[in-house]
């Protein structure tokens, strides 16, 4: 590949993974990898300018501010810094530094794993928050940053404008509650500190970001109206004072004392409460530093050094497999105990077949092993001269390991699944999912009571719902006669649903809300749907091949059937109240915006469906009409911009029925 090929190949692929990282928050590649390309790249530019593009990611600060927020400008830009990778390049560093400032002295800090921000005050009070975004714009989380115990609201002895930079963060304590608690749920795992911070802190919900047990350090004075400082130790100190928490720091007068600060720093780094990238290296001079300005990327007056990953030799003893909550068959390999990053390692994540099929991973293997964000222990390769003789390539099972169920491999992943609708591994999620709102909506069997009777073991599959010992509901503890009546009255109650709430409860892949109440509409009963062919499923509207051909293996399960069969001795209705008759919005798709007078959002979405139409979200251009209540916003002007029709609820109540 020649220069120029190789230049455009590396511009792509960074900013893929820039576009990951910054506006995802779902990085794709480690840390350390992503920054051996920039470097790379910034290499090829020295030498071939000719080449050099000006879009380049080497000439970015970052990534871009989401729309989902405020925009904000930054007072004073939020900077990137230069990275170093090894001591020598650290001294070499501080060496022309000192060109300019032979008495430098510096100011080493960890480099916290988080989201850069800006806090704002005025007078005293906290007015706004920003993230980084690409340094010079970034996003308006205000709201969410106000959750953050250690960010003070007030100040006394501030100046009457100040602007402070931080780095929000995740304790690792807490990303492994927040973790363990997903993974209760049948929800998807955060894979690092850094990734759950950042996920959080970019809620629209600020009690989404209030729950997650957010942190801040503080590492720099932006702006400070009317004060006067010398160095940046100063600026910091002054900051603690003012009830900030801010960052640790290490004074020092020598490119050794630094080499020395770092290395501390780097032996210390898994003893913190909190994940670190490297460890900063500010000159403390804050004349100093205007002297020296900055390039168009960062200050020519700091860096970061850059620790690398740590990696260890292991033997892969045996490969499990483990059934979650959601049904998925996770494989793990049980590897010789060996002590990695801080703690000893026992076990190491292997994702799926793909990932085993790719890099070969027998049992018996010696394999390279890390941390994938200093987190979770990953298999990097095979070392293939060290197979012992005799192994085997490892494929998963072809039937769930806990309850014998086929095993079906998600269209849209390369995960494996179980199908059994009575799987002991799934059994509390399901029944969470069962019970729910959106499904049979049995209110008093929130997932604490849930838990309690599958431990009791009064619950070994939903049908068991309905021959419970209310008596002995009542003997628990923190129950009661009255909360067992209660419970009673709900469950019972129950048996009355919709057809479309119990088709919503069994948990058919890619049956949710919207597809059962269609498919109870356009069947009538459950056995309609049950004895339905693939070709019957898909001529309803909105139900595509994949989904068809997961309703169906669903429902010839002997497990599920077994489950139907229960549930009819139990009474529960499979009719469904109200069948589409009246199909005038067959292939028509509907946005409500808006505060709406004539109907709740509930009323119009139902009056849409047994018209044969669809509720969507969002506006595009496959939206028929958007019904435009009272302070519509951004979806209608949207709809505007896109041509698609609007209607008022008085227009929209005329095409009813």
């Amino acid at each position: 590949m020649d220069v120029k090929a190789r230049m455009e190949q590396l511009a792509h692929e960074l900013e893929k993974h820039n576009y990951a990282y910054y506006v995802l928050d779902a990085p794709t590649i480690p840390d350390f990898e992503y920054d051996r390309m920039l470097r790379e790249l910034e290499e090829l530019e020295r030498a071939h300018p000719e080449y050099a593009s000006p879009l380049s990611p080497t000439r970015r600060v970052g990534g871009e501010a989401i729309s989902e927020f405020q925009k904000v400008r930054h007072v004073v830009p939020l900077e990137s810094l230069q990275d170093v990778f090894s001591f020598d390049e650290l001294r070499d560093f501080a060496q022309h530094v000192m060109e300019t400032e032979p008495d430098a002295a510096w100011s080493v800090e960890p480099k916290v794993d988080g989201l850069s921000v800006a806090l704002e005050y005025e007078n005293g009070q906290f007015v706004r928050g920003a993230t980084r975004g690409d340094g010079l714009v970034g996003e308006d989380v205000t709201e969410n940053l106000k959750t953050i115990p250690s960010i003070p609201m007030r100040l006394e002895g501030a100046p009457a404008r100040l602007i402070v930079r931080g780095e929000v963060f995740m304790p690792r304590a807490r990303f492994h509650q927040l973790n363990d608690a997903r993974e209760k749920a049948g929800k998807p795992l955060f894979a690092n500190p850094r990734n759950a911070a950042a996920g959080s802190l970019r809620q629209l919900d600020p009690k989404i970001a209030a729950a997650r047990g957010l942190d801040i350090l503080v590492f720099n004075l932006q702006l400070a109206d009317g004060a006067e400082f010398e160095t940046h130790t100063q600026t910091l100190d002054f900051l603690r004072r003012l009830r900030f928490k801010v960052i640790p720091y290490t004074l020092c007068k020598t490119a050794d004392d630094v080499v020395r600060a770092v290395q501390a720093i780097g032996d210390g780094r898994y003893d913190l409460a909190y994940d670190i990238d490297g460890a900063v290296m500010k000159l403390n001079s804050l004349a100093g530093r205007a002297r020296l300005g900055s390039t168009a990327k960062f200050p020519r007056w700091a860096a970061a050094f850059k620790y690398p990953p740590e990696i260890k030799e292991t033997v892969v003893q045996d490969i499990v497999v483990q059934v979650g909550r959601t049904g998925v068959l996770t494989p793990k390999a049980v590897v010789a105990p060996v002590y990695l990053a801080g703690t000893t390692v026992t076990n190491a994540t292997l994702h799926n077949q793909d990932f085993i099929t790719d890099k070969d991973i027998r049992i018996g293997d010696t394999v390279k092993i890390r941390k994938a964000g200093e987190i979770i222990p990953e298999i990097l390769e095979v070392e293939l001269d060290k197979r012992p003789a005799g192994t085997a390539p490892y494929h998963l099972p072809q039937t769930c390991p806990v309850c014998g169920a086929p095993v079906v491999r998600d269209e849209d992943g390369a995960a494996l699944r179980c199908t059994g609708a009575e799987c002991p591994a799934q059994l509390a999620r399901n029944l969470a999912h069962f019970v729910s709102r959106e499904a049979m909506d049995i209110d008093g069997l929130g997932s604490a009571i849930v838990e309690t009777l599958i431990e009791h073991k009064m619950l070994t599959n939903p049908a068991d719902l309905y021959q419970l010992d209310y008596a002995a509901i009542a003997a628990l503890p923190g129950q009661g006669k009255k909360s067992a009546e209660n419970l009673k009255n709900s469950i019972e109650a129950s048996k009355q649903n919709d057809l479309w709430r119990l088709l919503c409860a069994f948990g058919i892949r890619q049956v949710g809300t919207k597809a059962a109440k269609t498919l109870a509409a356009a069947f009538g009963s459950l056995d309609a749907i049950m004895n339905a062919s693939e070709e019957e499923l898909t001529a309803v509207p909105d139900v595509g091949a994949i989904t068809a051909k997961s309703i169906r293996d669903w429902f010839s399960s002997p497990q599920s059937r077994d489950l139907i069969e229960r549930l009819r001795a139990a009474g529960v209705n499979f009719m469904a109240q109200q069948q589409v008759t009246d199909r005038r919005f067959a292939g028509l798709t509907f946005v409500l915006t808006g505060a709406l007078s004539l109907f709740t959002r509930e009323e119009a979405t139902e009056k849409i469906e047994q018209c044969g139409g669809k509720a969507a979200s969002s506006v595009s251009k496959k939206t028929s009409y958007v019904v435009a209540g009272e302070n519509a916003g951004s979806k209608l002007k949207k709809a505007n911009e896109l041509g698609v029709p609007v209607l008022s609820e008085q227009e929209f109540l005329e095409m009813l029925p």
